[in-house]
């Protein structure tokens, strides 16, 4: 019993540790993210509004609102929206227009 114990006790010391991401790799993976959707976006002046969603990595995606405004003669210089999705593994950003998108009051 004494030796079962003694093997259980080494087993778990010697097993691997999970180990979270640190501030600075969830830092760099928030820059990447932004850095790749403002260089997708087609409006000029563009920010990103509100929060990013993320998704798990079953599905590998962050979501993210970018406002900006229209380039094209025609808009006028309006105000735009667009839906960035960002694909953690390839680092691939695209982007949809999202005008329908109301802000949440």
């Amino acid at each position: 019993m004494r030796h079962t114990k003694k093997i259980l006790l080494i087993t778990l010391l010697l097993s691997p540790l999970a180990h979270a991401s640190s501030e600075a790799a969830w830092q760099q993976n928030t820059q990447t993210r932004q850095q790749a959707c403002l260089k997708a976006s087609g409006l000029k002046a563009v920010k990103v509004v509100g929060k990013p969603i993320q998704y798990d990595d079953s599905v590998g995606y962050d979501a993210v609102l970018l406002e900006g405004r229209y380039p094209q003669k025609h808009m006028k210089n309006q105000v735009g929206r667009e839906l960035c999705l960002y694909q953690r593994a390839s680092g691939k950003a695209v982007v949809s227009e999202a005008d329908h998108l109301r802000a949440v009051k």
